[in-house]
């Protein structure tokens, strides 16, 4: 499977997927990257078999204008960024149209209403089901009407529970804020203070600060690893609380939340239960999920050249 340099954004004209849009679009010129733009689009499943003499009226002609017609805006929008576009209109699924062309691709961008529903259209199903099968890192913007973009990232915050999904997440962080020059930090979490879950089972002899300091002791070894002689400053925190908790409150406060997706129940597991339903659903920054078959896949690192 061969990954090229290209971003990839999808889009259905609503305001949501061109917010994402902006964000995808800024990342492929800092990164020196094509953007590439889809859009999708699926005739409804009863319109054949039940509307008989009324199928003309939804016939394929006609949603595939309206599709090409938010294509051609999303188009526009990139006009001026200086990034070299290229655009494809599919029909089908667009969850799985994204899926199917994340195997092209190094980066897809998809958004989110960013208040408790997902946006509909393409982004209702595709928000969701994109970062959990994509063969490729999926960055998933939240929608902030009237808010600006949270573009230069300058703040970066990577949760790491030592699993190789982490540690894959770990490794983009790293190349991201190498790429902005942005602050990174790495946070790792367990649910000590609630006495249930994982750590449950536990005497309530076991040292609650112990357990902290044994777990900063191996998120150390984990970044410094990683590092591998880069020079970055990498901020370490061990902290009381779950992953959808722990990285929601963080999001308030940076512009770029990166995480895996199969760990061990901490951070990098979320992305298959209703913890990552929570963290998408409530970040208030992107987030950019990193699969783990992405390690096994060849996908090239961020230029290094990037402006």
């Amino acid at each position: 499977m061969t990954h090229d340099q290209v971003v990839m954004a999808g889009v259905d004209g609503s305001a949501p997927s061109l917010y994402a849009l902006d964000w995808a679009a800024a990342h492929a010129a800092k990164i020196g990257w094509r953007l590439h733009i889809v859009c999708a689009y699926a005739l409804p499943t009863f319109a054949a078999a039940s509307l008989d003499g009324g199928y003309a009226t939804l016939d394929d002609a006609a949603i595939r204008d309206g599709a090409q017609a938010a294509l051609d805006e999303a188009v526009a929008r990139v006009a001026g960024t200086g990034v070299e576009v290229t655009t494809a209109l599919e029909t089908g699924d667009p969850a799985g149209v994204l899926v199917e062309a994340s195997k092209e691709v190094c980066l897809a961008v998809v958004g989110t209403r960013g208040k408790g529903g997902f946006a509909e259209r393409i982004l209702g199903t595709v928000s969701s089901a994109l970062p959990a099968h994509a063969h490729c890192p999926t960055v998933v913007v939240p929608y902030r009407e009237n808010a600006e973009l949270p573009l230069p990232i300058r703040r970066i915050v990577v949760g790491v529970d030592g699993s190789p999904s982490a540690k894959g997440a770990l490794s983009r962080a790293i190349e991201e804020a190498t790429v902005w020059e942005a602050e990174l930090t790495a946070v790792s979490g367990i649910p000590i203070g609630t006495g249930t879950g994982l750590l449950g089972w536990l005497p309530t002899s076991v040292d609650s600060e112990t357990l902290l300091a044994d777990c900063k002791a191996g998120l150390d070894v984990t970044v410094d690893r990683a590092l591998a002689g880069r020079d970055l400053e990498v901020r370490r925190h061990a902290l009381d609380g779950t992953g959808a908790a722990l990285l929601a409150e963080f999001s308030t406060a940076v512009d770029l939340v990166v995480v895996g997706t199969r760990g061990r129940g901490g951070f990098a597991g979320m992305l298959l239960g209703s913890t990552s339903q929570a963290l998408l659903h409530h970040s208030a920054c992107p987030v950019m999920v990193v699969p783990a078959r992405t390690q096994d896949e060849g996908l090239p690192p961020i230029a290094p050249w990037a402006r």
